[in-house]
């Protein structure tokens, strides 16, 4: 069996003399050779770079600094920029060497932690299927003819494929959990300004968030604690407001959807995520039927109003506008901003502020919304077909969460019988990003033997960060509180 690469077992490894860093960084290198470079990675550091950084580490470690992260080897989405690596955006023309780190990388790197290399992404992080760059097409681990969901698509391949501990991805209309559904991992979508965005190629600049997949939701509320906190070069920065450090209540209350539920003809899928009605419930969760009316309304937003121009103004700000450069389906997306008027921005933002205060009145009966990450999953030939009509269905559940303000974790709940992974998010309200997780991790925990990723290894018992004792168990019928469509 492969050496285990979640956090606390190699911190333990290396407290007890088990295991060294070095020993990690080997072998990660060697399972990164073994599976090839392409299409997951874009770039990766030099073994010098590697090894200097680490003798870094250990001579920081020694002088007695806390280095909480030492050691850990991780991955990075290449729209974030690591000084002395290349970042492209999935872009070749596009490319430019940073001089300095963001500042999302520094917090990490100060902690100890060893970035391996650049990860592939839907060009420009639009897209949500993987099948955007001209670096090649990651596809689940479990199965090469299906997706591995994008625009973080390296990323999440390289933590379920046991490659690193974690990695860094982007999140703006759900690149940060649709992949972790496709790839049995977890995936955390913080508050957006949460995670500093500084050194990050926008994608909707306004909307962006930096996001962590790891194989537990206890590493990546160990990442989250590090990788959190004000920002004065960041203008979206925000600074987290004083709040409950604790769990939600032993009869917390979970909003179901009680029309607009769609599995586009995946019923497998629709029967697990029943189940994990089901799980929650016996987690001590109260299910309470919600209008998801107003959540669609803001969805469709994203992609038809003036959240597309953004995306224009993003590369125009960047002094790069080449359709020639540019993956054609991506230009299609971003040169619909010429159709954007300023009219038609404050309409949009007048539906949204509408949207947003119809959906307030749905979150006063709910402390947690339980949805699919996505209603379906799909084969690489289908989408490659078909990409603006697919992506958007992989949308339909994760477009209105950062123009709504939400934070969320999205983690697995199952396997079709085809072998598919299944996911779903747990969503709450700005800043509950900790306690949202640690809901998280206690259902990802009740599905039948937990693995990590593609690995095979068994998910390690939780952590202090995601631990949370619910000892009431209630017993329901997923069938009386969800009414689930076509």
């Amino acid at each position: 069996m492969m050496q285990p690469l979640d956090i606390a077992s190699l911190t333990e490894g290396y407290a007890s003399g088990a295991i060294t860093p070095e020993q990690v960084l080997d072998d990660v290198f060697a399972r990164i050779a073994a599976r090839g470079e392409r299409p997951v990675w874009i770039s990766l550091a030099s073994r010098e770079l590697v090894t200097a950084k680490l003798a870094d580490n250990c001579r920081r470690r020694d002088a007695g600094e806390a280095l909480p992260l030492f050691g850990i080897p991780f991955a990075v989405k290449d729209n974030i920029d690591v000084a002395g690596l290349e970042t492209t955006a999935a872009c070749p023309e596009f490319a430019y060497l940073p001089e300095r780190s963001a500042t999302v990388i520094e917090r990490l790197e100060a902690a100890g932690a060893i970035v391996v290399g650049k990860t592939n992404l839907d060009q420009f992080a639009t897209g949500l299927v993987g099948t955007r760059s001209p670096y090649g097409h990651p596809t689940s681990v479990f199965d090469p003819d299906y997706i591995s969901g994008g625009s973080s698509s390296g990323s999440a391949v390289a933590v379920a494929a046991g490659l690193v501990s974690f990695s860094l991805g982007t999140d703006t209309a759900g690149s940060g959990r649709v992949p972790a559904a496709f790839n049995n991992i977890v995936g955390l979508k913080p508050t957006k300004g949460l995670i500093s965005t500084r050194g990050v190629v926008p994608a909707c600049r306004s909307q962006d968030c930096v996001s962590i997949f790891a194989g537990t939701v206890d590493d990546a509320l160990r990442v989250l604690d590090i990788a959190q906190g004000f920002d004065a070069e960041d203008v979206y920065s925000r600074r987290a407001p004083a709040g409950p450090d604790g769990d939600f209540s032993e009869d917390f209350r979970f909003g179901v959807p009680a029309e607009g539920l769609e599995f586009f003809g995946d019923n497998p899928a629709k029967a697990l995520y029943l189940a994990a009605i089901d799980n929650l419930m016996n987690l001590g969760g109260v299910p309470v039927s919600i209008d998801f009316a107003p959540f669609l309304g803001a969805a469709k937003l994203l992609y038809e109003g003036p959240w597309v121009a953004e995306r224009l103004a993003s590369l125009r700000a960047l002094d790069f506008e080449r359709p020639d450069a540019v993956h054609p389906v991506v230009w299609d997306i971003i040169v619909r901003a010429d159709r954007v008027s300023a009219v038609d921005a404050f309409q949009s933002f007048y539906k949204l502020a509408d949207f947003t205060r119809q959906a307030e009145a749905e979150w006063v009966k709910m402390d947690v919304l339980l949805l699919p990450t996505t209603g379906t999953i799909y084969r690489l030939g289908e989408v490659l077909g078909d990409p603006a009509r697919l992506n958007s269905n992989l949308g339909y559940y994760t477009n209105f969460v950062n123009l709504m303000d939400l934070a969320g974790t999205a983690v697995p709940a199952g396997f079709r019988p085809n072998g598919l992974p299944f996911g779903v998010t747990l969503l709450g309200r700005a800043f509950d990003d900790v306690r949202i997780a640690r809901l998280a991790d206690d259902l990802h925990r009740r599905i039948a033997n937990p693995t990590i990723g593609g690995t095979g290894l068994p998910l390690p018992d939780s952590g202090p960060l995601a631990e949370a004792k619910r000892p009431r168990s209630r017993l329901r019928s997923s069938a009386r509180i969800c009414r689930a469509s076509r």
